[in-house]
């Protein structure tokens, strides 16, 4: 696998749990980086997708307005709560 160098200047108390979490884990700090680099990648990708998704529906009219959504809501804790809207 090809790699490429990143450099960043982080706070001194993140870097100091890096090298926390380094000797604790017995791993180098550049695993800890590219494990916590890879997993934040991947939540913005999914992220992304998500919010796409949510834009799709909204062009296809697939929306439920805020009034449906707060009688719902409120009537959850009575004796007969709506259907999910």
């Amino acid at each position: 696998m090809e790699t490429k160098v990143i450099t960043a200047h982080v706070p001194l108390l993140l870097a100091d749990k890096v090298d926390d979490l380094s000797h604790r884990l017995e791993r180098s700090k550049a695993w800890i980086v590219k494990q916590a680099l890879g997993a934040w990648v991947a939540q913005e990708e999914e992220r992304h997708r998500l919010t796409l998704e949510a834009l799709q529906d909204i062009d296809d009219g697939n929306v439920t307005d805020h009034q449906t959504v707060q009688a719902w809501a409120q009537s959850l804790s009575t004796d007969k709560p709506l259907s999910k809207p």
